[in-house]
């Protein structure tokens, strides 16, 4: 059996879609001579019966995957850490049907009562060589023994999660019917206390109530976690909602009644969920996870409506300054700043600003997909990781066979995401992507820093020649009770160009300030106009200030103000 056959069947054993013993079974039927190409298509017809054509070609591309991966890994000359069945030939052996996939659509149509034989050679094309794609899982409903010492060495993505997809059943709840005259605060809202009597239908409908009553009273965050009160986050701050702590059992019930069972599957394997859930025109980010507790769930609230940038806080000069960065047909704009800054809407903004001005096809990589992009002028193609492509790496590959002219990357947080952004952005394709850095200066620091030091120089060249622009945010409270977007942006001018290939980034700030001109500026200068405009008070504002000379500017312009209320007062 040659090396690459061992690592397709290592893959498909590793990822749960069959045993080693119908694994060998079916290179038994083929003999000796078989190829990868020929024991991947007959895997495919067995995986496949049954199937409409529909779920065959998710299950190809899957099973495409998987076989680059066998190739990639057999280059190596290392032999799979997999014990298989001795192979005993027999060409009137029959060949074991495993079991429909559950990462795979379920057949619409009935099954057949037996899978006939293995075509030789046929439908699968020949795996794509040199590239190192980890195996997509087809996961079977019983999941597969394999070594404890084997678990580590299963193929796996960027950042230690197993690769592989969740085809997930599509569950959408109506809306339930909300008095929210009723609804004036927490003390409002339904207790959580009395989750263990509730059955499941009672479940769905306090958790929907809960959501559609938080969105209502302007939270952006709820929290269910195992061995805490229940709480949510509303202007930024961390808000307890009931005093009722919920317990393991209470948690694990609340967290997975809006799961479906695909889903519910996959977080009880991986013990990490991220997902979107839709509730009549309502949608919600979700993440589960488990903790020494019991399960914990976060609940972000999505805007109901893709917001114009001026709606989300920047002042009309700078919408325009990032609507021309749009304009560009290739290069690089970045989204950049902490968890919770806004840099999801902003970068729906950014899309739908393309969507109505360009006639283009725009490609999206999402974890998951938070806010839907109905095709205007652009068509746009929207793609979740986890469910229609492994992550990000692979589906920027894929997404340069798709003929875009813009893509856009939910993440770029690996060295393979980022050099494929950039090499996107340098060969023709606008790309738009987020990062979760504080400045510009921070920004390019972590693009770069991502890459070994024998890449350094290239990367500076191609990044200093690509970059278009850097929008990076924050969300800060205003002074008044509410919060207020604060921002700084960075235009790639030549001379912001010649500081990033000649690695002194450190000189940027001082070459923001001084580019007003070209609608680049610091955060402290924005600070400083949003204080001017009346939109933070003189304590928010200085608190957020880190440059001494604008502080010391803050600092006198207060003083004056200060001094006109007193002479008025003594008048």
């Amino acid at each position: 059996m040659s090396i690459d056959i061992q690592w397709f069947i290592y893959a498909l054993v590793s990822n749960g879609a069959m045993t080693p013993e119908d694994a060998v079974a079916i290179y038994a039927y083929l003999g000796e001579e078989a190829t990868l190409e020929s024991y991947a298509q007959a895997v495919l017809e067995q995986l496949a019966a049954g199937y409409d054509e529909e779920s065959a070609n998710a299950l190809l591309e899957q099973i495409q995957e998987i076989a680059s991966y066998a190739v990639s890994q057999a280059a190596s000359g290392t032999v799979p850490p997999l014990e298989l069945p001795e192979v005993s030939y027999a060409e009137s052996a029959p060949v074991p049907a495993p079991a429909p996939a559950a990462a795979v659509p379920p057949p619409r149509t009935a099954p057949r009562q037996s899978a006939p034989p293995p075509r030789r050679g046929g439908a699968v094309p020949p795996p794509r060589r040199g590239r190192s794609v980890p195996g997509a899982r087809t996961a079977a409903p019983a999941p597969v023994e394999v070594p404890a010492a084997d678990e580590e060495e299963m193929p796996r993505k960027k950042g230690g999660k197993r690769a592989g997809l969740v085809m997930d059943t599509p569950r959408y709840f109506a809306d339930v019917e909300v008095d929210y005259s009723t609804i004036n605060g927490y003390e409002d809202l339904p207790s959580l206390s009395d989750t263990a009597y509730l059955d499941d239908a009672g479940l769905e409908h306090r958790m929907i109530y809960l959501l559609s009553c938080l969105r209502y009273l302007g939270c952006s965050d709820l929290h269910i976690s195992a061995g805490a009160p229940p709480f949510v986050r509303r202007q930024l701050n961390v808000e307890r909602i009931d005093s009722y702590v919920l317990t393991a059992e209470d948690a694990e019930r609340l967290n997975l009644s809006l799961l479906s069972v695909e889903r519910k599957q996959y977080f009880q394997k991986e013990l990490d969920c991220s997902f979107s859930l839709e509730v009549g025109a309502n949608r919600f980010r979700v993440c589960l996870m488990m903790q020494k507790d019991g399960i914990s769930g976060s609940y972000r609230l999505v805007p109901d409506h893709i917001c114009q940038l001026e709606e989300l806080g920047f002042f009309a000069r700078d919408a325009e300054t990032i609507r021309k960065l749009l304009d560009f047909h290739n290069g690089l704009v970045l989204v950049t700043g902490p968890i919770g800054a806004g840099k999801t809407t902003t970068l729906a903004a950014m899309v739908n600003v393309a969507n109505e001005r360009r006639t283009d096809h725009i490609i999206t990589v999402e974890e998951p997909i938070e806010i839907l992009q109905l095709s205007k002028n652009c068509s746009v193609t929207q793609r979740e990781i986890g469910k229609h492509t492994i992550s990000y790496h692979s589906a920027l590959k894929a997404a340069l066979r798709e003929d875009p002219d813009i893509i856009v990357v939910g993440e770029m947080h690996d060295l393979e995401t980022i050099e494929n952004a950039i090499t996107a952005a340098e060969t023709g394709h606008l790309v738009i992507g987020t990062l979760h850095t504080g400045d510009a200066a921070n920004t390019l620091n972590r693009l770069l820093d991502v890459f070994p030091p024998s890449q350094q120089a290239q990367i500076r060249a191609m990044t200093a020649g690509s970059l278009r622009g850097i929008i990076c945010q924050k969300l800060i409270p205003n002074g008044m009770g509410g919060i207020e977007l604060v921002y700084e942006i960075l235009i790639n001018t030549q001379a912001v160009g010649n500081l990033i290939s000649e690695g002194k980034t450190y000189q940027l700030k001082s070459t923001m300030s001084i580019g007003s001109k070209l609608g680049m500026f610091t955060m402290d200068q924005l600070i400083m106009d949003k204080f001017n405009a009346g939109l933070l008070t003189y304590e928010a504002a200085l608190d957020r200030m880190t440059d001494s000379e604008t502080i010391a500017q803050l600092e006198r312009i207060h003083a004056l103000e200060e001094a006109k209320k007193l002479n008025s007062g003594n008048n």
